[in-house]
């Protein structure tokens, strides 16, 4: 979670600077303009002229300085709060490193923002409730449609709903040297063979990633998102990966900070998808030792 912006710090240095710099505000009854008194032995004056800021000028002064720790801090340790969870994420991403980067790195996009945006569904995937929701509602997908069964498949916990968007918007952002093309529905038999090649797509973790590839050229396309800065591209991304590509710009950045995400069957305590992106975004970083870059990307080392 950031806990602070750049405007933040300006408005934080810009009332430790008033606080200091400007005379002391002691109307002619001796009390500050919000009613705070200095205590006898003149606490506003040390000697010839040599002034001392007020209480709360100093408290800013403290928050001020204190800021880049405070924001770190008290960020959710995602890590602790998920346990082995996180740890099986880990071990996923790493025993897998080696296939993924190829892929993005010939589609040019970043390997610390693709991954960031599934990781938290790494960290919810189960593969025992997964194979029991395959088994129990792939059937009625197949038969009935995403309006009677639309479930998340995989290790990426896809949906069909997804997967079918994906699909209808990939030929315009995917070129040929991508390696990466999906068929249409009208380059099947009936609608029920289309169903089925979407799910048997779901059900192979290396035809997700594709699916991921194409998604990510599709934010780019529509919502430029490859024009804003890391975090901004990030959370944005991730957001609409967990909330839906359907949706528009304003829907997607009101949901940004909004705590739906949880990794339970039965509810628990929800927390904030981009959040838990953004977190393992900056310990990936930081332990590669990579500058974020304000545009287009970290940095090779």
């Amino acid at each position: 979670m950031q806990l602070c912006s750049i405007r933040y710090h300006s408005d934080t240095f810009k009332l430790i600077f008033i606080s200091i710099f400007s005379p002391p505000c002691l109307p002619k009854g001796g009390s500050c303009s919000d009613g705070f008194k200095p205590p006898s032995g003149g606490l506003g004056v040390l000697g010839s002229g040599v002034k001392i800021f007020s209480i709360r000028g100093f408290s800013a002064f403290l928050i001020f300085i204190g800021l880049p720790s405070l924001s770190i801090s008290q960020s959710p340790n995602y890590s602790e709060i998920f346990g082995d969870d996180w740890k099986k994420a880990l071990l996923f991403e790493t025993e897998n490193r080696s296939w993924m980067e190829p892929v993005l790195a010939k589609n040019h996009i970043p390997y610390p923002l693709a991954v960031a945006v599934i990781f938290p569904e790494l960290v919810r995937y189960s593969a025992l409730r997964d194979k029991m929701e395959v088994t129990l509602l792939k059937a009625l997908y197949i038969n009935m449609g995403d309006n009677y069964a639309n479930f998340s498949v995989g290790q990426f916990q896809m949906k069909p709903s997804f997967a079918m968007m994906v699909r209808e918007q990939s030929h315009s952002v995917m070129s040929r040297r991508s390696g990466i093309s999906f068929k249409q529905e009208a380059d099947y038999e009936d609608v029920f063979e289309y169903r089925k090649s979407i799910v048997e797509d779901l059900e192979d973790t290396k035809t997700q990633f594709n699916y991921l590839v194409a998604f990510i050229k599709i934010c780019d396309k529509n919502f430029r998102t490859n024009r804003m800065d890391d975090t901004t591209r990030l959370k944005f991304i991730a957001t609409a990966y967990n909330f839906g590509i359907n949706k528009n710009t304003a829907e997607i950045e009101r949901m940004i900070n909004k705590k739906f995400f949880n990794t339970k069957l039965f509810k628990t305590e929800n927390y904030c998808y981009a959040d838990v992106s953004l977190y393992w975004y900056k310990l990936y970083n930081l332990k590669l030792k990579l500058p974020i870059t304000p545009k287009g990307g970290t940095k090779p080392p």
